[in-house]
């Protein structure tokens, strides 16, 4: 089939596009949001195709995975008329956590007839308003990236973009008091200046922005992965330190609680008791190869790629068949 979706979530698309369809992806002269083409940083087949809005106007398309509310819109003008959910089979993919007056954040999709709601985690279904629309959850999946863990730098790695600008939300506020327990790698987009805007040494909480192989051999070598977000869909980085075989130590809400089993990582509510274990896994690289196996063995069952492949699958057929 010939699927159309913006390159919007690198990480997320990577794993889609290892499925056995042709992948259209718009790519415009600036290469801006809604045209960035195919990815730079990350490893995607040949299967994935970069058009322009002119040469999508007289492709076919099978189904259009939208991802952001203006990608209807984008999507019927682009494709000469066609409107996705009438005349082209459509999904809607929520990767995100409602955000503003929650419980009761009503999705922009809500009371549809011609699309289907597809949520990454159960978490954001239940916590959404999705009013009538009918909605699914396919789970995220991981391209591995194989058990690469050693743990010989005696620090946490932390991954998060722009920790200074989304503050709460991530747990920026947290790292002060983590950082006291355990030095900090935080890798990143704009991650630059963190330290100093937390007043903390540079040495307690270093900086980078690495592509994504890159950024494994990284968070490999470091002792542990420590997640202080508090509000997020389920972050993919974490899901990715469990593939690398890293133990993990992270804020108990939104997906975090289903997707990290006891054994494999400490979650609480209390940073104090996050903070005590990043210690404790720092002082007992035993104990954090231990939890770190068990981690990736849980990641491998829950969120690998042949699971996640296999449920879109199934979902692609019913909605182009239906």
């Amino acid at each position: 089939m010939n699927i159309l979706l913006w390159h919007v979530h690198g990480s997320w698309t990577t794993a889609f596009v290892q499925g056995p369809h042709r992948y259209l992806v718009p790519v415009t002269p600036d290469r801006g949001p809604d045209g960035l083409g195919r990815a730079r940083t990350f490893a995607w087949p040949d299967s994935v195709h970069e058009l322009t809005p002119e040469q999508l106007r007289g492709e076919p398309v099978d189904l259009v995975v939208l991802q952001r509310p203006h990608e209807a819109e984008l999507a019927e003008r682009w494709l000469g008329g066609r409107r996705p959910g009438r005349d082209v089979p459509a999904v809607y993919l929520e990767h995100n956590a409602p955000d503003g007056d929650v419980p009761h954040t009503r999705h922009p999709c809500a009371d549809r007839d011609d699309l289907l709601l597809v949520h990454v985690t159960h978490f954001n279904r239940l916590f959404w308003d999705n009013g009538g629309t009918r909605t699914a959850v396919v789970e995220h999946g991981i391209v591995d990236p194989g058990h690469r863990w050693t743990g010989r730098v005696e620090r946490a790695a932390v991954v998060v973009n722009e920790p200074v600008r989304r503050g709460r939300t991530t747990g920026t506020d947290l790292l002060p008091a983590l950082a006291g327990a355990v030095p900090l790698d935080v890798f990143g987009m704009r991650t630059g200046g963190l330290a100093e805007h937390l007043g903390l040494p540079p040495e307690r909480c270093r900086t980078q922005d690495l592509p994504q192989a890159a950024l494994h051999d990284a968070m490999a070598e470091r002792r542990l992965y420590l997640h202080p977000v508090r509000w997020t869909s389920l972050g993919l980085s974490l899901l990715e330190a469990m593939h690398l075989g890293m133990p993990v130590v992270a804020l108990a809400t939104t997906e975090a609680v289903e997707a990290v089993p006891a054994g494999a990582g400490v979650l609480s509510t209390r940073p104090e008791v996050l903070a005590r274990a990043a210690r404790t896994y720092l002082n007992e690289p035993q104990a954090a190869a231990e939890d770190g196996a068990r981690a990736r063995r849980a990641a491998l069952e829950r969120y690998g790629l042949k699971r996640f492949l296999k449920d879109w699958e199934r979902l692609i057929e019913e909605v182009t068949r239906g």
